[in-house]
């Protein structure tokens, strides 16, 4: 479900990139030019972190059909326990009605689902040949089974219990209260086993499986004809010949065959199970909706030339319904919702139907008069603090907006990591195991991105950890070695002074690709969060930060900080 946001008047937009550039380091520092500095005649600066509260939202029931990739495998996170992620997908050929000609056969059936990857262009192998890795969709390096089943369960396109043509949605249901080995979703009303709608034996059986980097090597012809070809890296299997032939080439003239609906009610698609080796695994992202995963059925036929036969293919893409199944073990921490009024020590964010936190803003009451009284709405004084009055204490307003006596420079959600994610294993190249997370804040009322986010300039496509990171920090650490996180929300709390918008709570959740900003529901949710941003689906990793509980460290706390000039009247 993707809301969008209506757009800010020009003003703004102009003044926030331009501030974007003037400032654009990663760890976003506070603005304290000679213009706006102390030093300066008519202006004062300084700082004011104001309080907020954090707490936990235990997750649950989440949309897990329509994403853009897909995870599959097992993944040991140090902090949480094991996750482990399957696929069930439909598939649809490219072509109907086909002619396979007389007497065809099937050569071979190739399955391909290419990984994200980036090639080193600069430096080639000893051969000149491209060097590629996709250790940014890879997580732990162990082997896992790997079974690919024919499915018997129709994935419905749209939801019968609907008056209008409302898309189906399916949900997860990771917590292993039924069994831990089957995969399970859920619908408005139904719990479905994947495992209990398996047809036939399996397609193809992987034992040991682990995802490889190296390029896929094709070869054509022999001899002086001999042909070479390199392709990124990819899930790549031979299937079976007499399968395909029965499914597919026996139905030639077959309605089944004539239009994707009917196609979709024979075959109903694919499981991809994914099964842990000795306890542990390695899990990756997979690009179904790439121009090169299909499978190909190679198949060869009479040629008008007697005794000749003649090449052909049929291909099938993974268009249509697919959706990720998960089973969580969890047996290091337990997932909780967390103290509304209070607030938490320490918020969990996990990705796969795991947790998230919610942040308030301006919560509870504060002595805004300073009569020692903490009788104040801590909203209403935020406003009474950076707003002018008139002579009967009313808001002035003109052109539409509120006329401030304080103006914003920067807004910044202040977020430290637990010390424990420093003590996991490092990487290969002694990088911190939470070094590449991200943190993605997101409005919860509306299921979309922060106002900062959205106009924020650094939006780099090709290579997530590096794009929007004036909005949303990246991982630092500080001058004593305590990581952290910086949230900008410059342009969020001026939104609110200016013209008055609701301040709504924020979510927290961990990502791996800040780009990917569509939402998925949560079914049933009787809370206010009622949706996560689906890339915290699609990243299997975890992370532990500090909130803000008076048990907090005063140096550890989540803090909203705010730097502002205010005319030297």
């Amino acid at each position: 479900m993707k809301k969008i946001f209506k757009a800010l008047e020009f003003s703004i937009v102009a003044l926030f990139i331009m501030a974007s550039f003037i400032a654009c380091d990663k760890d976003f520092n506070s603005i304290e030019s000679d213009v706006l500095g102390i030093d300066n005649a008519n202006f004062n600066t300084d700082n004011l972190n104001l309080q907020v509260l954090a707490y936990n939202k235990k997750l649950d029931s989440l949309q897990i059909n329509g994403f853009s990739s897909n995870l599959l495998g097992v993944f040991n996170d140090p902090a949480y326990g094991q996750t482990t992620a399957s696929i069930i997908t439909q598939i649809t050929p490219t072509t109907f009605d086909p002619d396979f000609g007389t007497n065809a056969s099937i050569d071979s059936v190739i399955l391909r689902i290419p990984y994200f990857n980036k090639t080193s262009a600069n430096s080639p192998d000893a051969d000149g040949n491209e060097v590629f890795t996709i250790k940014d969709s890879l997580y732990g390096d162990s082997s896992i089974k790997l079974t690919i089943y024919q499915n018997n369960y129709f994935l419905r396109d749209f939801n019968p219990g609907t008056d209008i043509n409302e898309r189906q949605n399916y949900y997860s249901k990771a917590d292993g209260a039924i069994n831990n080995t089957d995969n399970f979703a859920l619908t408005d009303n139904t719990i479905i086993n994947f495992d209990d709608h398996i047809l036939g034996l399996p397609i193809y059986e992987a034992p040991s499986f682990t995802p490889s980097a190296e390029a896929i090597v094709t070869t054509t012809g022999s001899g002086d004809d001999k042909v070479e070809t390199r392709s990124a890296p990819a899930l790549r299997f031979s299937l079976d010949n007499e399968f395909w032939t029965t499914a597919i080439l026996t139905k030639e003239g077959d309605a089944v065959l004539s239009n994707a609906n009917n196609f979709r009610d024979y075959f109903r698609g694919l499981y991809f199970k994914a099964e842990a080796e000795n306890g542990d695994g390695s899990m990756i992202l997979l690009n179904l909706a790439s121009a090169d995963a299909n499978i190909t059925i190679h198949y060869s036929k009479d040629s008008s030339v007697a005794g000749e036969r003649t090449p052909s293919t049929y291909v099938f893409n993974f268009t249509g319904n697919n959706l990720n199944t998960f089973i969580n073990d969890y047996n290091l921490i337990t997932l909780a919702n967390g103290d509304k009024t209070l607030g938490d020590e320490r918020l969990y964010l996990k990705g796969a139907e795991g947790s998230m936190a919610v942040v308030d803003l301006f919560n509870g009451l504060v002595d805004c008069d300073n009569d020692g009284n903490v009788d104040d709405n801590a909203l209403d004084c935020f406003k009474k603090s950076y707003r002018k009055v008139d002579d009967n204490d009313n808001f002035i307003v003109e052109n539409g907006n509120f006329v401030l006596k304080k103006l914003i420079n920067q807004a910044q959600l202040v977020i430290y990591e637990d010390e424990i994610m420093s003590t996991f294993p490092k990487d290969a190249n002694d990088n911190d195991y939470s070094a590449f997370d991200r943190v993605y804040a997101y409005d919860i009322k509306n299921n979309t991105p922060t106002v900062d986010y959205v106009f924020d300039p650094t939006e780099n496509t090709s290579d997530p950890y590096n794009s929007k990171f004036i909005a949303l920090g990246q991982r630092i650490k500080d001058d004593n070695g305590v990581s952290k996180y910086k949230i900008r929300l410059t342009e969020h709390l001026n939104n609110i002074l200016l013209r008055d918008s609701t301040n709504t709570k924020l979510g927290l959740v961990l990502s791996t690709n800040v780009n990917y900003n569509s939402s998925s529901t949560i079914l049933k949710s009787e809370d206010k969060v009622t949706g996560v941003p689906s890339a915290a689906l699609l990243t299997p990793r975890g992370t532990i930060l500090y909130g803000n509980h008076q048990n907090v460290p005063d140096n550890r706390k989540m803090k909203l900080e705010l730097f502002f000039t205010e005319p030297d009247l």
